[in-house]
């Protein structure tokens, strides 16, 4: 399964060939896709400061895609990065931390390119 990050959802709404490719791939495999509450609020932000026929498209993404729980385990998980992070001098956005963590603990790996996320041990990370 696969946590798709907002860097991924928001290069798909904005037609970037890398992220249709791979949005075919993964349509084509049926694997289930998820996304994370603070994904959710990342690309729907984005959504609303444009309005229109993108908020709509941004919205029916979003509500076409199942969501991870952010549970009590995901935030032992996001202490423990975060931990690490710290004593590395490296913290990582609030917004970053909490998706990281939610793919984590539920097993999942994070599609995404942004490279922060190369960072956290243990996250399974996939490009496009």
């Amino acid at each position: 399964m696969v946590s798709l990050d907002s860097s991924f959802l928001i290069d798909l709404l904005n037609g970037t060939r890398p992220a249709r490719d791979k949005a075919r791939e993964l349509n084509d495999s049926a694997e289930p896709r998820r996304l994370t509450a603070p994904v959710a609020a990342e690309v729907l932000l984005g959504g609303h400061r444009l309005g229109g026929a993108y908020q709509v498209r941004t919205e029916q993404l979003i509500n076409s895609l199942a969501q991870l729980p952010f549970d009590r385990a995901s935030c032992h998980e996001a202490a423990k990065i975060a931990a690490t992070a710290y004593s590395r001098g490296t913290p990582m956005r609030e917004g970053d931390l909490f998706i990281a963590a939610i793919t984590k603990r539920h097993g999942e790996r994070l599609l995404t390119r942004d490279r922060v996320f190369g960072t956290v041990p243990g996250l399974q990370i996939e490009t496009y």
